[in-house]
């Protein structure tokens, strides 16, 4: 641990100041915080809502003192997140883990669901140092699809493909089906990929087999945040200190249990 700064571990109390509805499900969260408004892409952070829990959030975007999170009311935690209000006390540890590299050249991101925010803060970093950026974002239905305006923003309409499993927009098929065609026409310097498990395996997978790096957020049940109850440990590695952000190397070394298993709140291995 000693190569964590101590003030990112300790606890701060701040306010949300604003709160943005992206989908049905999924809201942006906005806060100010001085060490995570220096995070980098890829990094994440801690975030205690008060008497309910604490959960690991990818931080989605940094202006000056603020701080932005993208949240998915999935659970007992992130629904009272989501019945928060503006002004709201809400507790931050962070910022933890590592970021993504930023490459140059020729370059492809890959976003499934909430996955898509850290890239897309990676996106706003990338688009002003390669020659080349294609942003492929896959989701359920058409009002799950996050961030489109900025994404398109960033990158030539051209360069972005969107895709659904119910085909209300985009190509109706998941997210990893266009890419086999998209790899065999492009060649791409780097290729950035956060969502699902199960859809960073069969990425990973297409990938290894035409030897394409890549560099992959993964998420898992975080309960410390800096390395300590092993509840987010894939082979060798621990998430929230090895990660989130793992490379072809790295990847390769956890591909046995990478998309197949987790642990699971008591400790027993589930599959995905």
């Amino acid at each position: 641990m000693s190569d964590l700064p101590i003030a990112n571990n300790q606890m701060r109390t701040t306010q949300i100041v604003q709160i943005r509805t992206e989908s049905p499900s999924v809201k942006t969260f906005i806060f100010t915080d001085r060490l995570c408004s220096k995070a980098k892409p890829g990094q994440f952070l801690m975030l205690w809502i008060p008497g309910i829990d604490e959960i690991p959030l990818s931080i989605m975007d940094t202006s000056n003192s603020l701080v932005s999170v993208t949240v998915k009311a999935v659970g007992d935690a992130t629904r009272h997140l989501h019945d928060m209000v503006p002004g709201a006390t809400i507790g931050i540890r962070g910022p933890f883990g590592n970021d993504f590299t930023e490459s140059r050249g020729r370059v492809l991101l890959i976003g499934g669901g909430t996955g898509t925010a850290p890239l897309l803060f990676l996106a706003k970093r990338l688009a002003l140092k390669t020659d080349h950026l294609v942003f492929v974002e896959g989701a359920k239905t058409a009002n799950e699809l996050l961030f489109i305006n900025e994404v398109a923003g960033i990158c030539q309409e051209k360069n972005i493909i969107t895709t659904t499993e119910d085909g209300t927009a985009g190509l109706q098929c998941l997210v990893t089906q266009p890419l086999a065609s998209l790899l065999e026409k492009e060649n791409f310097n780097m290729i950035y990929v956060c969502g699902p498990e199960v859809m960073v395996k069969k990425i990973f997978e297409m990938t290894e087999a035409r030897k394409l790096p890549i560099e992959a957020s993964l998420e898992r049940l975080m309960r410390c945040g800096i390395g300590l109850c092993g509840s987010c440990v894939i082979g060798k590695y621990r998430v929230c200190r090895d990660g989130p952000v793992f490379n072809t190397i790295q990847l390769r070394e956890m591909k046995d249990e990478l998309g197949i298993s987790k642990i699971g709140f008591d400790g027993s291995r589930i599959p995905f």
